[in-house]
């Protein structure tokens, strides 16, 4: 069996993988949940804001390792195979001035990561130490969706 130094690393924005690129591709997949038909939504509904918590190690280390970063990218549609690092900054910058995230194909979405990304770091997620949940919200602030999900790292 042959084996390259891509089976052995993963090229994406760092500092961690499980606090950078695991995050950014939760965010991402629940994107695309969000604009599928897979989840009992209410006829007429739509979703107006997005929101994100990251609990145990990603609360503590999220800001430092970028990880509220990578949450905002991932909500813009972005992965860390299609991400542009020399852009990342400026976007996650948009974001917050913003307070809405326009991902390509979707609406736009209320989004302000001052209120809507938080660290929570009281509240442990089961699964794993790197949890974070994500929410849709309609224009009423009613839950329609939340998912969990865990960056086990490499």
């Amino acid at each position: 069996m042959f084996l390259s130094v891509f089976d052995l690393f993963k090229i994406g924005i760092g500092p961690s993988s499980s606090h950078t690129m695991g995050p950014m591709t939760a965010a991402a997949r629940f994107l695309d949940e969000v604009a599928g038909n897979d989840w009992p939504r209410p006829a007429g509904v739509k979703v107006d804001r997005l929101g994100a918590s990251l609990h145990g190690s990603l609360a503590y280390t999220g800001i430092g390792h970028g990880s509220d970063r990578a949450v905002m990218l991932g909500l813009a549609g972005l992965t860390p195979q299609t991400v542009d690092p020399d852009q990342a900054d400026g976007i996650a910058s948009r974001i917050a001035a913003e307070k809405r995230i326009s991902p390509p194909g979707h609406p736009t979405y209320r989004f302000d990561p001052a209120t809507d990304l938080v660290l929570d770091r009281k509240t442990p997620l089961t699964g794993h130490a790197n949890g974070m949940a994500f929410y849709a919200y309609d224009s009423g602030g009613r839950l329609l969706l939340k998912r969990i999900y865990y960056s086990i790292g490499g």
